[in-house]
């Protein structure tokens, strides 16, 4: 007997376009790997896809690629996890289960008891819970009739999307999780999803493992993992992680402490120009508080040297300028404090003939960007709305003709 166990794929998750479509790209190789393998069964422990209701392009993919397995015997034993739950029920795995694409472990009888779904081929007996938003699912592991599981006979897999609260990595602390004694005993595989770490302890009669997502699905993941993979597990519980990875990662994490903005981007393009960025995903980290405006670091001129990379990721929560910490604390309402901060600011700029005619202006273009949409206003209505606000501040004719 030989089983593939992945998770957390989050197929469609990326905003950037290039990465959503090497995060599917890495699902089709996991596909092509696991059909190489010549598995028995595959277990994805929750996640497939990002949202309950995915876009159809994905939906295709993906199912292409399950069709795939289906052809070669191989059946795609699934749960839900907190992105593909849905309150309602309505969720695209429930359709690819209709057409015979995969297979829901979690299944109850009419007393509302966990059954075990039995592979056909190789006798072994698969069970699970599905994640839901928010660690909900915790409750429903105190009603989990434990005993009645631990009494099946046979190799026996648990599944679940939950974080286990005893393994909970570094950083992950706070994240909702379960008790390790809410886990039924006596299993000998237990497939594990949600939290994106690579972990394999002894627990039960074999172990419990996280695969970590299928591809990386934020920054910190890309900078920390850079790719994801699948577990390859026999009838001994032999595990073997098998990486997944498309594109190497080269990382940046650069401190521009105390430096100008001309500085920091001369330091920048010191440390990326000697690497080589060819066709790799770059992830550009950079933090620390600096002498003057962070506006005026030359991203531009730094990306010029990452042009040959598949893709730049930058992160710059931490880079921070020291004249912020000029403004300090301050007294009086929120409104008199804008408008002392306004007055200082408007010092600075020359748009208008008297001062206060400067604060005037400032105030009412303010005022025209903080306006909120109107109950029942038509997106498309509201933006017209403000920029034609916006016009009349700024003094600016409309030309436009009407159609």
């Amino acid at each position: 007997m030989k089983f593939a166990h992945f998770a957390d794929c989050h197929i469609g998750g990326w905003k950037e376009e290039k990465l959503k479509k090497l995060n599917m790209q890495c699902f089709k190789e996991a596909i092509k790997l696991i059909i190489q393998k010549e598995v028995d069964f595959v277990l994805m422990a929750g996640d497939l896809f990002n949202t309950a209701l995915p876009q159809i392009d994905y939906i295709k993919e993906v199912t292409v690629e399950l069709k795939r397995l289906k052809d070669n015997n191989i059946p795609f034993y699934a749960i839900a996890g907190s992105h593909d739950y849905s309150p309602s029920g309505k969720t695209m795995l429930d359709v690819l289960e209709k057409a015979g694409l995969l297979i829901n472990v979690m299944q109850f009888n009419e007393d509302g008891e966990l059954l075990f779904t039995q592979d056909s081929k190789t006798g072994a007996k698969i069970t699970g819970m599905i994640g839901k938003k928010g660690g909900l699912e915790i409750q429903d592991y105190k009603l989990l009739d434990t005993s009645r599981l631990e009494q099946e006979e046979g190799f026996k897999i648990f599944m679940f999307h939950t974080a286990i609260n005893e393994f909970k990595p570094k950083g992950m602390e706070l994240m909702t999780g379960a008790d390790v004694a809410s886990l039924p005993n006596k299993f000998h595989y237990y497939a594990g999803g949600h939290v994106h770490y690579i972990f394999k302890k002894e627990f039960g009669e074999g172990f419990l493992t996280y695969p970590g997502a299928l591809f990386p699905n934020n920054f910190k993941e890309m900078e920390e993992w850079k790719h994801g993979g699948v577990y390859f597990v026999d009838e001994h519980v032999d595990c073997e992680y098998v990486p997944i990875k498309l594109k190497d990662v080269a990382t940046f994490n650069i401190d521009v402490s105390g430096l100008t903005p001309e500085k920091v981007t001369e330091t920048i393009i010191q440390h990326v120009k000697i690497r080589d960025t060819k066709d790799k995903i770059v992830t550009l980290r950079i933090k620390g508080d600096i002498e003057g405006k962070t506006s005026d670091v030359n991203f531009y001129e730094v990306m010029q040297y990452l042009e040959e990379a598949y893709f730049v990721l930058r992160n710059t929560a931490k880079l921070r300028s020291k004249t912020l910490d000029q403004v300090g604390e301050r007294d009086g309402t929120v409104e008199e404090i804008e408008t002392e901060i306004m007055k200082e600011a408007t010092s600075e700029i020359s748009l208008k003939e008297t001062r206060e005619q400067e604060e005037l202006f400032t105030k009412a273009l303010i005022q025209v960007l903080d306006e909120e949409r109107g109950e029942g206003e038509k997106v498309m209505d509201f933006e017209m709305r403000l920029v034609s606000e916006a016009m009349k501040v700024l003094e600016i004719e409309n030309k436009q003709s009407n159609p």
